[in-house]
């Protein structure tokens, strides 16, 4: 079940549901927006040009409320926004339709677990031919809740828990790797 609006605000009320900061116009009737933060990183040069998934990779962060994102550029970003889900809710992250249409991709894997504490980092991509200029603040996307069937028996406590900025892959960790 998706949450409406009505809901969202009883949960934020009630503190079953953490979102800060958050405005009363973030909330829509089914979901809620979210901003960019102002930290962003992009991959560090390796000498050899290879990513492996079992070697910890290097990022350039920066803190600024103006990045310019270069066409073809691949660049991670926070939300202004910290999350706390608790272990029965789930949340889908879409874009918004309108930078989707200047050629800015904006994703996250698309989900956030139940349990799920910190901001959320988000992938982006210019696919234009122009350069786009970013801002702090600004609405990039939003979260769409929804009510899972019962409590879940694991909920999230992974390696992005309690992330804060632009957090980089951590594949590395990952058991396969072990």
């Amino acid at each position: 079940m998706i949450l409406s609006d009505k809901t969202i605000l009883k949960m934020l009320e009630e503190k079953t549901l953490v979102i800060e900061p958050v405005t009363p116009e973030q909330i829509q009737p089914a979901s809620v927006d979210i901003r960019l933060g102002m930290t962003f990183s992009v991959v560090d040069d390796t000498p050899s040009s290879v990513i492996t998934l079992e070697n910890e990779i290097k990022y350039k962060t920066i803190t600024t409320d103006t990045f310019l994102i270069m066409p073809g550029q691949f660049v991670l970003a926070t939300t202004m926004e910290y999350f706390e889900l608790p272990d029965n809710l789930t949340a889908f992250v879409e874009g918004r339709s309108s930078l989707g249409r200047m050629g800015l991709f904006i994703q996250n894997a698309g989900w956030v677990d139940p349990g799920f504490k910190g901001e959320i980092t988000l992938e982006l991509y210019n696919a234009n031919r122009c350069a786009i200029e970013l801002k702090a603040g600004r609405r990039v996307g939003q979260l769409v809740f929804a009510k899972m069937d019962d409590h879940a028996l694991n909920p999230y406590n992974g390696k992005y828990q309690g992330q804060t900025g632009a957090t980089g892959s951590r594949v590395f960790k990952d058991k396969e790797n072990n």
